[in-house]
C-alpha cells in the first residue's frame, strides 16, 4: 500500500532554521498582517531587522513615541478586521502606549502588543536596568499587561516565541476581540527555530479563528416573528456592527423591512446618517429625533452594542424598557447578551451572519412606513440642521466649523476625532455621509487620539481624504504625529478647535487649570515643514479646507473656537437629573 505523506492542509511553517525573528515577521505575513507600528528598543530590534527583510510585504511605520503606535495599531485592527501590532521595548508599550490599548480592550478592536521583557537573563535575581521579569528590585510586565489586555503570552524560548505569536493572533480575533501581548524573553528572540523546533511550528492558517456559525433557526425564527409583530421596531447599530464590517447587512436588512435605525457613539455612521431611515445617534449626547423613536418604540433591535450608560441616558427608563419593549440582541459574546438588560430573543453570533439570517426570515415589506416615521421624527424633532451652523460669529462657533468640514468633505472622506467637548460635538453635530467613515475613541475616549488615528486610517485608505478633528489640548499631545505623517508621506488634514482651554473641564468647574495660552498651531505645523493655515472668521473656512484637501503634505487649520456652546448643552434631558 502505497503510503500518504500528508493527508492534510497542515504544513510545517519552516524547511530550515533561521533566527526567531524571521519566524515571526513570517508568521505576521501568514495571517495578513500588512503593517506594523512601532519604534525600536530593547529586545525588540531582532524583529525590526526581521522586518527589514520583507519591507515589500509588510510596511514597518516608524513612530517618535509609542502612544503612536497604540492608537495607530488600534485603528488599523479596526478598519482591516485584523490585528493591529504595535512593536516596541515593553517598559514603553505599556508606559506610553496604553492610550491604544485600553480603548482596543474596551472597544473589541484585534490587537497585537509585541514587547520584552527587557531581561537581563543572568543578572535577574539582581534588579537589573528596565527589567521586566518580576523579581524583587524588577517591575511585573505579565501582571502589568494582563490588567490592560484580554491575554498576556510570555515567550521564553525561541520556539515559544514563534507559537506564542500565532496564539496571541488567535486571542485578539477570537469571540469578542481586543489586544494581545506577547512578552519575548532575550532568549528567545535571539535564537533560532527549525524545522525540528520543539513545540513543533505549523503554518499560521489554522490557528485563526473561523466565522461563527449562524445561529439556530429556531432562535431567528422567533425573533424575526416578534419583529414582525412590532408596529414601532427600531434598530440600534453598535459598535459590533463596525467590527464586523456589516455595513452592508444593516442596510440590507433596514431597507428590506423599513426599520429605522439609531446608533450607539461607537456605532456612529455604521448607516450613513444621510440615509432616509437614520435618525443618528442616540442616548446622553444623541439627537432628540434618534431619543424620541428609541423611547417610543415597542421592540428594539440591539446590533453588536452593550449598552453602555451613556448610550442608555443612564438606563432611564423611558428610554429604554424591558418591561414594555421587546429586545432582540445581536453578539458575539455570551456575556454581553442580556447583561444591561433583560433580553427576550438573544442571539450569539456574528452581526453580519446574524442579520442576514433575520432579513431572510422576515416577510417582504415595505420601506416606506419606516421612512415615514423617520422623516415624521426628522421633522419634529428636527435632524443636522440648526441654526448655529451659519453664525458668522468670531471666535468661530464650533457648529459653523462642523457645517463648513460637512459641506467641503467628500462622500468617501473619513473623519477621526478625539476626546473631550470637540468629539461630542462632532457625533452630535456631524452627519456621515458613508458607512465606516467616523472614527472615533468611543470605549475609552482618550485624549490624543485623532492624529495618529488618521495617520493610520490614510496609509489603509490612501486614496480617501481624512481629516483629524481635536481640540488645543488633544492636538498639543500628539503634534509629533505629523512628523510620522512627513516621514510616511501621509497627508492627512487636522482641524485643531482652539479655544485656549480644556472645553469640557473648563464648563464643569471652571477656568482654574484648564485654560491654554493662545498658540499658533498653524505656524508649528509650518515649521515642521506641513502646511498651515490659522482661521479666524467663519468665511475663511471654506477656502482653509479646499487648500488642505489639495495639498500633499499634512496640513493643520486651526480655528480660533469660540467657548459660548459647552457639552452640557447637548446633555439629552433623559440624562439628566
Amino acid at each position: 500500500m502505497q503510503s500518504v505523506k500528508n493527508p492534510t492542509s497542515v504544513r510545517r511553517l519552516l524547511q530550515e532554521e533561521v533566527p526567531t525573528g524571521d519566524a515571526i515577521a513570517l508568521v505576521l505575513e501568514q495571517a495578513g498582517i500588512d503593517m506594523v507600528f512601532g519604534i525600536s528598543g530593547g529586545h525588540t530590534g531582532h524583529i525590526f531587522s526581521a522586518l527589514s527583510k520583507v519591507q515589500n510585504r509588510i510596511r514597518t511605520v516608524l513612530v517618535r513615541e509609542e502612544s503612536l503606535a497604540g492608537v495607530m495599531a488600534e485603528v488599523y485592527g479596526r478598519l482591516t478586521g485584523k490585528p493591529g501590532v504595535v512593536l516596541g521595548q515593553g517598559p514603553w508599550v505599556l508606559g506610553n502606549g496604553l492610550i491604544g490599548t485600553i480603548e482596543a480592550l474596551l472597544s473589541s478592536s484585534p490587537m497585537l502588543l509585541l514587547t520584552d521583557f527587557s531581561d537581563t537573563p543572568a543578572l535577574s535575581l539582581h534588579a537589573p536596568y528596565q527589567s521586566g521579569t518580576g523579581e524583587y528590585g524588577s517591575w511585573d510586565a505579565r501582571r502589568s499587561f494582563s490588567g490592560v489586555t484580554k491575554e498576556v503570552v510570555p515567550a521564553l524560548d525561541p520556539a515559544s516565541a514563534v507559537h506564542g505569536t500565532q496564539l496571541a493572533i488567535k486571542h485578539a480575533l477570537a469571540g469578542q476581540r481586543g489586544p494581545v501581548a506577547v512578552l519575548y524573553s532575550i532568549a528567545a528572540l535571539a535564537g533560532r527555530v527549525g524545522p525540528d523546533s520543539v513545540p513543533r511550528l505549523y503554518e499560521t492558517g489554522p490557528y485563526l479563528p473561523p466565522r461563527l456559525p449562524p445561529e439556530a433557526a429556531g432562535r431567528i425564527e422567533a425573533a424575526a416573528a416578534a419583529i414582525s409583530r412590532a408596529q414601532r421596531p427600531v434598530l440600534v447599530a453598535g459598535n459590533g456592527v463596525r467590527i464586523g464590517r456589516a455595513f452592508e447587512e444593516l442596510r440590507a436588512l433596514v431597507e428590506a423591512v423599513g426599520i429605522p435605525v439609531v446608533s450607539t457613539p461607537s456605532g456612529k455612521g455604521c448607516l450613513p446618517e444621510t440615509h432616509p431611515l437614520a435618525l443618528g445617534v442616540f442616548g446622553t449626547f444623541g439627537t432628540p429625533a434618534a431619543n424620541a423613536c428609541v423611547a417610543e418604540a415597542d421592540l428594539v433591535i440591539i446590533a453588536g452594542s452593550k449598552m453602555t450608560a451613556s448610550d442608555t441616558a443612564r438606563e432611564n427608563p423611558a428610554l429604554l424598557d424591558p418591561e414594555r419593549q421587546t429586545f432582540v440582541q445581536i453578539d458575539v459574546e455570551p456575556r454581553n447578551l442580556s447583561w444591561t438588560f433583560p433580553v427576550e430573543h438573544a442571539l450569539l453570533g456574528e452581526a453580519g451572519i446574524i442579520l442576514d439570517q433575520l432579513r431572510n426570515a422576515l416577510p417582504s415589506m415595505t420601506r416606506e412606513a419606516g421612512e415615514r416615521r423617520v422623516s415624521a421624527y426628522r421633522k419634529q424633532h428636527g435632524y443636522f440642521d440648526v441654526e448655529a451652523f451659519r453664525s458668522d460669529a468670531s471666535p468661530v462657533a464650533p457648529q459653523r466649523i462642523i457645517a463648513e468640514l460637512q459641506r467641503a468633505l467628500p462622500e468617501t472622506g473619513v473623519v477621526t476625532c478625539d476626546a473631550g467637548e470637540n468629539r461630542i460635538f462632532m457625533t452630535h453635530f456631524f452627519q456621515t455621509k458613508s458607512a465606516g467613515t467616523f472614527l472615533q475613541a468611543a470605549g475609552a475616549g482618550p485624549m490624543g487620539f485623532a492624529i495618529p488615528a488618521a495617520i493610520s486610517a490614510k496609509l489603509i485608505q490612501p486614496d480617501r481624504t481624512v481629516v483629524a478633528v481635536c481640540g488645543d489640548g488633544g492636538f498639543a499631545m500628539t503634534m509629533n504625529g505629523l512628523m510620522t505623517a512627513l516621514e510616511s508621506d501621509v497627508a492627512i488634514t487636522v482641524v485643531v478647535f482652539n479655544n485656549h482651554a480644556l472645553g469640557w473641564s473648563k464648563h464643569s468647574r471652571g477656568p482654574f487649570a484648564t485654560e491654554f495660552a493662545d498658540f499658533d498651531h498653524a505656524a508649528m505645523a509650518r515649521a515642521m515643514g506641513c502646511g498651515g493655515i490659522r482661521v479666524e472668521r467663519p468665511d475663511e473656512l471654506a477656502s482653509a479646507f479646499a487648500e488642505a484637501f489639495k495639498s500633499r503634505v499634512p496640513t493643520v487649520i486651526d480655528v480660533q473656537t469660540s467657548l459660548d456652546t459647552a457639552f452640557s448643552d447637548l446633555v439629552s434631558p433623559l440624562a439628566k437629573g
